[in-house]
């Protein structure tokens, strides 16, 4: 039976994130920009990314020109350009497979490639608004987020649905802890952060959002059990705790974040945002302290955290001015 617990999580005054956005730059030397690969005749909105961590490729959902980018960043130039996609949204590299899986939000469609020739392997049709993707590699399961409130389980091998959990709305950033057989889901239209099992795929809570408002991104801190939430009104991370949903810390954010991610060794925190600023934290339970502010450019939103290369990507879309690129920062 779904149970509904109502958590406060909008105590602080909103004062505090228009204060921090309004600050100057700081802690430069967290994150050092080592390479900015550009992306000719990539227009519009830029989307979400995954690696080929063995190849040091990364595969970008470039929505607003309705392809996936390929780029090497080992030797910071592109390599393709698959045309054809239907805005899409999410991506993910399945390396047992030597597949690239991509989610399309114009038409649910979500196609699988070869990684090796880039020809298109299969098709999963969900009904529509395919956005977000996880991928566990230890169950060969695909998590795609999408239509009107539901998140889709697929076969990596099969190229099949083999699930679903149903939501009250569209899904945004959501995260497996396998330690406790849970999945995190952000659901901005209902103000709720639901969590469901990973073996029935049936909700077990849902907590709500209170005075918080557009709970996009979400990271997840799997050795001490805590999720982190990226609200957009007003301008907020959260802290929670896994287990009761009960609020840890929180800290004023970029303004219009799209990603966040922890880093476990160092127990940071990244996120990036339209406002055209990513933001780094020191994760010290409870606190969440701000600890750099690095600039970039108005709307350059969406990144990728990569531990395993030390390194952290943010898209740049193109203006009247510039080709849309890569910017490719060394993290200490």
């Amino acid at each position: 039976m779904t149970r509904t617990e109502y958590v406060s999580i909008g105590f602080l005054s909103i004062f505090i994130c228009a204060s921090c956005n309004g600050q100057k730059p700081f802690g430069e030397d967290l994150l050092i920009k080592m390479a900015s690969i550009s992306m000719p005749n990539v227009k519009g909105r830029i989307d979400h990314m995954d690696v080929n961590l063995k190849e040091r490729t990364v595969y970008i959902a470039a929505l607003g020109n309705n392809s996936l980018e390929v780029i090497d960043i080992g030797n910071a130039k592109k390599l393709r350009s698959i045309t054809g996609l239907e805005e899409p949204q999410g991506v993910t590299y399945i390396p047992q497979q030597q597949e690239i899986f991509v989610a399309n939000g114009g038409n649910g469609d979500c196609y699988f490639y070869n990684a090796r020739n880039f020809e298109k392997t299969a098709t999963v049709h969900l009904s529509s608004d395919a956005d977000d993707v996880r991928y566990d590699s230890s169950q060969n399961k695909i998590y795609v987020g999408y239509g009107e409130g539901g998140i889709a389980i697929i076969d990596a091998i099969r190229h099949s649905q083999i699930g679903n959990i149903k939501l009250s709305a569209h899904p945004e950033g959501f995260q497996l802890d396998k330690k406790l057989n849970k999945i995190f889901i952000n659901v901005p239209d209902a103000h709720q952060v639901v969590v469901a099992d990973l073996n029935s795929y049936q909700i077990i809570t849902t907590w709500n959002t209170a005075s918080l408002r557009a709970n996009f991104p979400l990271a997840i801190d799997t050795v001490d059990h805590v999720i982190f939430i990226g609200y957009r009104h007003p301008s907020k991370i959260v802290a929670m705790d896994e287990n009761s949903g009960s609020v840890l810390g929180e800290a004023s954010l970029v303004s219009d974040v799209d990603d966040v991610y922890f880093e476990e060794e160092e127990k940071k925190i990244y996120a990036s945002g339209g406002g055209g600023s990513i933001f780094i934290y020191q994760w010290q339970k409870p606190e969440i302290k701000q600890i750099a502010k690095i600039s970039t450019s108005d709307g350059a939103r969406t990144s990728l955290l990569i531990p395993g290369l030390k390194l952290f990507i943010l898209a740049a879309r193109s203006n009247s001015n510039n080709n849309a690129e890569l910017q490719v920062y060394k993290t200490k």
